[in-house]
């Protein structure tokens, strides 16, 4: 459907933004959320302490529901993170104490209050956790009360299950049980909230569609699920990630510098759809810098970059690391929120191998790494590169700092103190 097709606020932003894949009763649900409050959820399991950028699709989600004059429902999986979700999986993942969910969810939340307004008014946004309810159910209880409205034929046809079985890829009972655990899920969230719209990815599609039939046959309501395209770059690398690891969201994991510089490397054929689902930038103003080409395309990724490095980590944050990366990358300077380390002149003349400040700083993950890219010509100090192993020498210093790259896009700094 067209952007001007849907009568709710809320549909045509996500449709012009391109966040709708589908839709279990999209015209149904474009009624409810035009004549009222729709609160809606997303489940979020607790797997680390911080989620990461291949999230930000859903945080966006809860963001625009609330924009547009709904409630979020921010789901922490304290319950289903003890299982497993095997959507997308080739293995069950490792399975986590009591202890280290809590401390998880505690990390968690700390990124939802940069994109949501919490509280207790009508639109505000919520938390609960799952744990609530699911490590209260009795087993036998929940399968007599709840396990004859699922069909094994049915289960096994949902991509959740049938890729990973076709990849011959071992599925234990417990991670089978999840899907009928985050069907509950949404069952308890319409008794206590009145939440009638479950959001996710495409491979989330069969769990979503399990609760939305569960609330049909328990509650006698008419619930909704709607999907989001999962996102690939235009190389059909996966969201999120990048050749070093993951791109946390919360600042101790991921520098919010690190942040900016993973936006403003992304791929021109990507800009346009980037700017529309990370960026709260007018959707005229995508369109006149997704169309830009050459090299002003360049200054659309730093708009990206610091709308996007905003939205996360304020804007003050994002204007130091793109005042950073233009001292650095344009100036030719020393940028001063790149990542630091400091030393003495003693520490120097004592000996201090560049190794280990390759190390210390970051940019490498181990001596074996740093030495493989310095037979390759990659580590720089002060833009030369680094031929053999040595120790940082006086003359490495220029205005009393030394520059440690590696290839053209990761940098840090070694301050004499």
């Amino acid at each position: 459907m067209t952007a001007d097709a849907y009568k709710s606020d809320f549909l045509r932003v996500l449709n012009e933004r391109g966040f709708i894949a589908q839709g279990t009763n999209l015209e149904g649900l474009d009624e409810k959320a035009a004549g009222g409050i729709v609160p809606g959820y997303i489940g979020f399991d607790a797997t680390a302490k911080s989620l990461h950028a291949g999230s930000l699709i859903q945080i966006m989600l809860l963001y625009w529901l609330q924009e547009t004059g709904h409630k979020p429902i921010a789901l922490m999986g304290g319950g289903t993170t003890k299982v497993g979700d095997p959507a997308g999986k080739d293995e069950q993942r490792k399975l986590l104490s009591d202890q280290e969910i809590a401390a998880n969810i505690a990390s968690i939340k700390t990124v939802f209050e940069k994109f949501l307004t919490f509280g207790d008014g009508p639109t505000d946004a919520i938390m609960p956790d799952n744990d609530e309810w699911l490590s209260k159910l009795g087993y036998v209880e929940f399968l007599r009360e709840y396990g004859v409205h699922f069909t094994i034929n049915r289960m096994l046809t949902f991509d959740s299950v049938k890729l990973r079985l076709d990849r011959e890829s071992p599925m234990t009972f417990l991670e089978f049980n999840y899907m009928l655990m985050q069907a509950y899920d949404f069952h308890e969230l319409y008794n206590r909230h009145g939440c009638i719209l479950q959001l996710g990815g495409t491979d989330q599609w069969g769990n979503i569609v399990n609760g939305v039939e569960l609330c049909r046959r328990k509650d006698g309501v008419e619930v909704f699920g709607l999907t989001t395209p999962l996102l690939t770059t235009a190389s059909g690398k996966k969201m999120g990630k990048t050749e070093e690891g993951a791109v946390w969201l919360n600042a101790d994991m991921f520098a919010p510098y690190d942040y900016w510089q993973y936006w403003r490397n992304a791929e021109d054929a990507d800009v346009g759809t980037l700017l529309a689902r990370f960026t709260t930038l007018p959707m005229d103003e995508v369109g006149r810098l997704a169309a830009l080409e050459g090299s002003e395309i360049n200054e659309a990724k730093k708009i990206l970059a610091t709308e996007a490095t905003t939205l996360l980590h304020g804007r003050e944050a994002a204007q130091r690391a793109a005042a950073t990366a233009e001292e650095t990358f344009e100036q030719g300077g020393l940028g001063g929120d790149l990542p630091q380390v400091d030393l003495t002149a003693g520490d120097i003349d004592a000996g201090a191998a560049l190794i280990d400040q390759f190390l210390a700083a970051g940019i490498v993950a181990s001596k074996g790494e740093a030495r493989r890219h310095i037979k390759a010509g990659a580590l720089k100090v002060n833009d030369q590169a680094v031929r053999e192993e040595r120790d940082l020498r006086a003359d490495d210093i220029r205005d009393g700092a030394v520059k440690l790259s590696i290839g053209k896009k990761k940098h840090a700094i070694i301050r004499v103190v």
